[in-house]
Formats: structure tokens, sequence, C-alpha cells
């Protein structure tokens, strides 16, 4: 949209065992994957003089942001959260400059959807990844299916909920989700929780 060339680099983090086990130094590992791959591949080859992420100053208060630890020790920037721009004051921006991704919905990785100490693998991203594409397609503004096992716990805005009780849209997502390998899908009726798993594991309230 603003002319920038777009450099996708493959990264690997799901070969890692450390990243593989999915305890709460998961994100530490992939963005130090991702970082290695950035510096080994694009930094030459792109003539760059530094590399930056999207760190705000929201994220920088979490305590589940171990992926913070990585950036620092690639000497990874973080404009944003330096200059104290919160989450709100990043889309206001965005607003001003009319892109298009203003009110898009965070979009957490698929591996956060699995609790810590259950291994990720590519066959549950590929069941979480598929049943929230049905979710979208009912005409949900967010969704984030949580993994357990046979079970695909779905959270939706709580204001949506009504929604998934509608017969043709409860049908839809019972068969997407068993299509996709789960044997039983459930709504969870608190609706959407940021961070739920990482939060449950440091004995604090996931809501919000």
């Amino acid at each position: 949209m603003i002319g920038v060339e777009v450099v996708e680099v493959p990264t690997h983090e799901g070969e890692n065992p450390d990243y593989q086990k999915n305890d709460a130094a998961r994100c530490f590992h992939c963005k130090d994957e991702l970082f290695t791959r950035i510096g080994e591949d694009v930094v030459g080859e792109q003539r760059l003089d530094a590399v930056a992420y999207g760190e705000n100053a929201d994220d920088a208060t979490r305590h589940d942001r171990p992926g913070a630890g990585a950036a620092t020790r690639h000497r990874v920037l973080r404009p944003l959260s330096v200059v104290g721009m919160t989450k709100s004051q990043v889309r206001e921006v965005a607003r001003r400059l009319s892109l298009p991704v203003a009110d898009k919905p965070a979009a957490p990785c698929l591996a956060s959807r699995i609790p810590f100490g259950q291994e990720v693998t590519p066959e549950k991203l590929r069941q979480i990844d598929d049943l929230e594409d049905a979710v979208y397609e009912q005409g949900f503004s967010d969704c984030r299916v949580r993994h357990h096992g046979t079970v695909g716990r779905i959270e939706s805005p709580a204001d949506e909920l009504p929604r998934a009780m509608e017969p043709a849209i409860r049908e839809a997502l019972v068969a997407a989700g068993k299509e996709t390998g789960f044997q039983h899908v459930t709504i969870d009726l608190d609706g959407i929780r940021s961070g739920l798993f990482s939060l449950q594991i440091a004995g604090r309230d996931a809501r919000g």
C-alpha cells in the first residue's frame, strides 16, 4: 500500500525441541529463531542499519512476553515502546494515516491456543487454524480456538455469543470442528480472554 517491498523470511522454530515442549519460554525460542534468521539472511542483503519490531508500551508491561528477551539479546529496536505508544495510540495513528489495519483484531500466534506443557505440533496448529477460519466464515468479528486434545473450545466476543446458538451457525461450527479432527466443539461463555494460558500459570485472572 505504501510502496515498501515485503520480504518474507522462513523460520524453523517448529523443529526446535525447546519450542515444541511449550513451556513459558516458548515465545522466546520463537522470536530468537526469527531474529537469528533476520540477522543471518536479511540484514546484509537488504543493507539494513537496524532491525526493529512492533512491541508497544502496553506489551512492555505484560509479564507474558518472553520474546522481548530475544529482542534484547539480538539488539532489536522497539521504537513504539520507547516513545510510550500504547495499542490504542498505535491504532489512532493508523486511522489518521488511513491504514486499513487500524481496527484489525489482535492476532496472537496459534501456539498460544495450546495449554503450556502440551506439545506444539503442526497437526494441532492446523486444527486451530482451520476451525478459526470456519468461525470467521460465520461472520464473527474475532475468535480464539483453544486446543484441549479432543475438544476445540471457541472463544468469541461476549456480545456475539448469541450468534453461536443460531441453529445453522451452531451446526456449521460443530461440523467444521469435527472435520478438522476435534471430537467435541464447545463455546466459552466467558468470551475472549487475552493471554489466557500464560495468565493462568501465573495465577492471575485472564479476563479483560
